[in-house]
Order: structure tokens, then sequence, then C-alpha cells
């Protein structure tokens, strides 16, 4: 009886706790709070959606990344064997 009673509470508390994660509407500052703020050197404030769109510089087009055929890597200069000590200084 004890059982029953606390698998209904517990699964009560997720329907509960679940039923909060779906709220869809409008973020909206809290009263006090400002606008999204202009950036030093913006014409004009950013809206929130336009905040949300990220740029070519923060998400690149993928097109240059695609190796098409395998390339010989050309020779780098500062891909070196370590030294004598391996690196280690000192005592």
């Amino acid at each position: 009886m004890i059982r029953a009673a606390f698998v209904s509470a517990a699964c009560c508390a997720l329907l509960a706790a679940l039923a909060g994660c779906g709220s869809v509407t409008q973020l909206r500052p809290k009263e006090g709070m400002s606008e999204v703020p202009q950036a030093a050197n913006a014409q004009k404030r950013e809206t929130p959606g336009q905040l949300m769109q990220p740029s070519t510089q923060a998400q690149p087009s993928r097109q240059a990344d695609l190796l098409t055929k395998s390339v010989e890597r050309q020779d780098d200069p500062f891909d070196l064997p370590p030294g004598p000590e391996n690196g280690k200084t000192g005592n």
C-alpha cells in the first residue's frame, strides 16, 4: 500500500516536472531589466532574433573543408623531432 502511494506520488512529480519543460512562450526581460544593449560600433540595436542567428564566422560553410581526393601533406618546417634532452631543461 505504501509502495503504491510512493510510486503514484513519484509519477505525479515526474509528470509535473515534464509539463514545465514544454513551455513555449516569448522570452521577455523582467521588469527593471533593459533591452539588449547596442554594440559599440553598430549602427542600430540588434533584435534578439538577429542575435540568435550565428554569423558566418561562428558557423562557416563546410564546403571548403571537404577533401575530394587524397593529397600529400606539404613539409612542415616546425615538425621537428625532440632534442637530446627530450625537451627537459635544468637539473
